[in-house]
C-alpha cells in the first residue's frame, strides 16, 4: 500500500468526475427544457463536491491533484458537438449520451472499489464519492428509460 499508488488512482478518478462535470454542463447549456437544465446543473454541481473531495484526499497524501478534463473526454464532446449539427439537437439525444457518460463514471469507481492496493482511508473517500457518482448514475439511467 503506498500514496503514490492512490493519489495515481485517484487523480484517474478526478480526471474521470472532471471529464462529466464538463459533460453535464454541457447538456444543461444543451438542453431544450429547462427542468433537464436545471437537471444538469446539478448534477455539474454534485460533481464539482465530488472532486473537491478527490483532490484533498489527493493532497492529503501529499501529492498534487489533477485539474483538468482528459482528452477523450474532449474528444467525445467534439464528437458530440459534430453529430447534434448534423442530427438537430434534442432533449433525447442529449440524455442518451448523459446516461453513455454515467455508465463510464460508475464503471471507473467500481474498478477503483476494487483495488486492493488502496489504503483503507483512501477506499472509504472513494467510496463515499461514488454514492454520488451512482445515484447521478441512476437517476439518469431511469430518467432515459422513462422518455423511451
Amino acid at each position: 500500500m503506498s500514496d503514490k499508488h492512490d493519489i495515481s488512482v485517484l487523480n484517474g478518478l478526478i480526471t474521470t468526475t472532471l471529464d462529466s462535470l464538463k459533460g453535464f454542463e454541457d447538456a444543461a447549456e444543451d438542453a431544450k427544457s429547462t427542468r433537464f437544465e436545471t437537471l444538469f446543473a446539478g448534477f455539474a454541481l454534485d460533481r464539482r463536491q465530488v472532486v473537491a473531495s478527490l483532490q484533498a484526499e489527493v493532497r492529503g497524501l501529499g501529492g498534487e491533484p489533477e485539474d483538468s478534463s482528459s482528452f477523450l473526454g474532449a474528444a467525445h464532446r467534439s464528437f458530440m458537438d459534430l453529430k447534434q449539427a448534423f442530427t438537430g439537437k434534442n432533449d433525447k439525444a442529449i440524455i442518451d449520451e448523459v446516461e453513455r457518460g454515467e455508465d463510464h463514471i460508475k464503471a471507473k469507481f467500481e474498478i477503483a472499489l476494487k483495488d486492493t492496493d488502496l489504503q483503507p482511508a483512501t477506499r472509504d473517500v472513494i467510496r463515499d464519492a461514488f454514492t454520488s457518482v451512482k445515484a447521478g448514475h441512476d437517476q439518469t439511467s431511469a430518467l432515459k428509460h422513462s422518455l423511451a
